[in-house]
């Protein structure tokens, strides 16, 4: 990792917030998943010590996130729940492989409270933070994040995810202050800066919000066009992996988020990390949903990376 990048505590852990749900898919199948969720899962199946902090209803689905968290070996009291209001739902629509979500508002994640936030981070050492955007799109949600940010005091990833209608400039402008890494897509740096698509045209545009925000690291996916790194050093490309077979795209944004943060936390080089981000983000292309049970692929995934670090 070079020099420009903020060393982490081997000491804390990562600390996840933001939306658990269940995407319900054209055939009736219904996953669970929810960007926060998926990427605390995958930093779990990589050994890592992941705190997620979210809401679930009192409710059967809310059972199964528990029960699934748990079975998984993930830490659950970072999870509250909410008699009021359901567990998450987004119904997912599919055309040639790319998803469409319909994000069903009032949910229990968008009802995280302050004192459930200050309650659970008073009692956790805290390496790093990541959250998304679409949690902050309830009032109350959103100042639970503000005061988990200022009571971390810990490097922040932000992981910006553009879902219509939810989110606005203004709560986005305010998100990625004071972040150190940001990571979007190449459509959402598009929608954020009204620029072409081509490599040239997303590097540039890229850079420019790099600047302004003084950003640490500026990530973006380009999809089957792989991706790039912004940093003080200056651009780091990255090379599409193949899909054999696309299942569905949904989660594959979070599986490459939780092997930047699994490099950011493991201090490996920025042209490592973001090829191992790659190609485990094309792994989850190949399978239905965003999360993958075989905790043994994980541990050869990382003993290959790591050794290769030797």
């Amino acid at each position: 990792m070079n020099q420009e990048v903020t060393e982490l505590s081997r000491e804390g852990r990562p600390v996840v917030y933001g939306e658990v749900l269940f995407d319900s898919f054209p055939d009736g199948a219904t996953v669970l998943g929810g960007a926060p969720f998926n990427v605390a899962w995958h930093l779990q199946g990589f050994g890592q010590r992941p705190l997620l902090i979210s809401s679930v209803g009192r409710d059967s689905r809310g059972d199964t996130v528990l029960q699934t968290m748990s079975d998984w070996g993930m830490d659950t009291q970072g999870v509250q729940i909410d008699s009021t209001h359901p567990t998450g739902a987004v119904n997912v629509s599919l055309s040639n492989g790319q998803p469409t979500f319909n994000i069903v508002p009032e949910q229990a994640y968008d009802f995280i409270g302050s004192n459930h936030v200050r309650n659970i981070i008073d009692q956790t050492r805290v390496s790093l933070l990541y959250h998304g955007s679409l949690a902050a799109r309830s009032k109350t949600s959103h100042d639970a994040l503000l005061l988990l940010r200022a009571a971390t005091k810990k490097p922040v990833f932000v992981d910006i995810n553009l879902r219509t209608p939810w989110w606005d400039s203004t709560i986005t402008d305010e998100l990625i202050k004071q972040a150190n890494w940001l990571k979007l897509n190449d459509v959402e740096l598009i929608t954020l800066t009204a620029d072409d698509n081509n490599l040239q045209a997303l590097q540039h545009a890229a850079s420019i919000i790099f600047k302004r925000y003084q950003l640490e690291l500026m990530i973006v996916t380009c999809g089957e066009k792989g991706g790039f790194i912004i940093s003080k050093d200056g651009v780091v490309e990255g090379q599409p992996f193949p899909v054999k077979k696309v299942i569905d795209t949904v989660g594959a944004g979070d599986a490459f988020s939780s092997v930047m943060l699994l490099g950011l936390l493991e201090g490996w080089p920025l042209a490592d990390v973001l090829q191992r981000a790659l190609q485990f983000a094309s792994m989850i292309c190949g399978v239905r949903g965003a999360i993958i049970r075989d905790k043994a692929l994980y541990q050869q995934m990382l003993n290959q990376w790591r050794q290769s670090n030797e």
